[in-house]
């Protein structure tokens, strides 16, 4: 352990017999010298500094790989329209990928990835590289400052060379103007159904895509039947038709419609229920309602037995079972569609026809 002797003057001893202490304070207030300066490194001149050979061929590699993420953008925008929906591929250590998300997340993220190594390669080969040191100083500029630092953004333009670097100028331009237009078209052409709510009503619960005869309601992920007399009061199940492991065989794959269908089926006593149409499309207290929000989407799967409430999880939206599930709290501006059921002949619960509203977000009520 060394000891630390401290004396009225300030000196600080290391605990070495003969060793002067180090004054950490003066009375003059003013700090000591501990370190020189040591100043900036020589200035290292890189090729292109020197030789305009070597500069124009920075310039060319540049422009390069600005092209190289334009040419990803046109792979993306392709992609986009020509590559069908239901075509998928296997991707080893994956599995069953869809072709359309592969191509357009790998062409946008080298769009991205050349704009970004262009950037990279400009600024260490043609842009300026003086070293500056600048002493600290007030966080408030006087008006002569910033005036000066208005003057070093235009010179920093200066020093990219903009000016004398055109075909950069104009592949970073077509590069970056190009790169924004996957997020255009995404937000103009896939936010939601070019049909409007009507898309939305069809599901795998249509009775088409079980030859019109009703559909069984199965336990999710089970996929077993439900029968009336297991749905005991207060329980909840988490529901999937009985027709969804042929739909996805005969869609090819697809999953989006297994969100879509999702149910949740409920058992309340019959008289809390005061809805009469609520009532009518259940079977002794038991309802069946669409799990997907109608605010974002999110699934509605937290169930307040002694309110008779459905909770969002996302956003706090809140649906009364006893009312139809009207919503009485949170963003959600409609209240989530019923499915009608019926018992068969074998007491299973099923479903004699499809949801009669748009299941999911309202985003297609607002006005045009």
């Amino acid at each position: 352990m060394t000891d630390i002797d401290t004396s009225q003057s300030g000196a600080v001893s290391d605990g070495n017999p003969g060793t002067p202490g180090t004054d950490l304070a003066r009375h003059d207030g003013a700090l000591p010298d501990r370190f020189e300066n040591p100043g900036l490194p020589a200035h290292v001149h890189r090729a292109a500094d020197d030789d305009p050979a070597a500069a124009k061929r920075a310039e060319k590699q540049v422009a390069t790989l600005f092209g190289l993420s334009m040419l990803a953008t046109l792979v993306f925008l392709v992609g986009y329209f020509a590559i069908r929906d239901e075509a998928t591929f296997y991707l080893p250590g994956v599995g069953l990928a869809k072709t359309q998300n592969v191509v357009l997340g790998l062409s946008l993220g080298f769009a991205l990835f050349f704009i970004g190594i262009g950037a990279v390669h400009w600024a260490k080969t043609l842009m300026s590289d003086e070293e500056i040191v600048e002493e600290r100083h007030p966080q408030r500029s006087d008006d002569r400052a910033r005036s000066a630092a208005v003057t070093t953004v235009l010179d920093g333009g200066t020093n990219a060379q903009l000016g004398r670097r055109p075909l950069i100028l104009y592949s970073l331009g077509g590069a970056m103007g190009l790169f924004a237009l996957p997020f255009v078209l995404q937000i103009a052409g896939s936010l939601g159904p070019v049909d409007g709510p009507e898309e939305l009503k069809h599901t795998i619960w249509d009775l088409e895509n079980n030859d019109g005869k009703p559909i069984r309601l199965m336990r999710d992920p089970e996929m077993t039947p439900i029968k009336l007399d297991e749905v005991t009061n207060g329980s909840v199940f988490h529901v999937m038709p009985e027709t969804l492991q042929k739909y996805i065989d005969e869609n090819h794959g697809v999953l989006e419609a297994k969100a879509k269908a999702a149910v949740i089926l409920i058992r309340l006593d019959p008289n809390d229920i005061k809805v009469a149409k609520a009532r009518d499309w259940g079977v002794d207290g038991v309802v069946a309602y669409s799990k997907i929000c109608t605010h974002v989407g999110c699934a509605v799967g937290l169930y307040e037995q002694g309110t008779h409430h459905l909770l969002c999880p996302c956003h706090q939206s809140t649906f009364d079972l006893t009312e139809d599930c009207k919503v009485i709290f949170g963003p959600a501006r409609r209240p989530l569609p019923q499915l009608k059921i019926q018992v068969d002949d074998a007491g299973y619960l099923v479903a004699p026809e499809g949801f009669h509203e748009p299941v999911g977000p309202s985003f297609w009520e607002r006005k045009r």
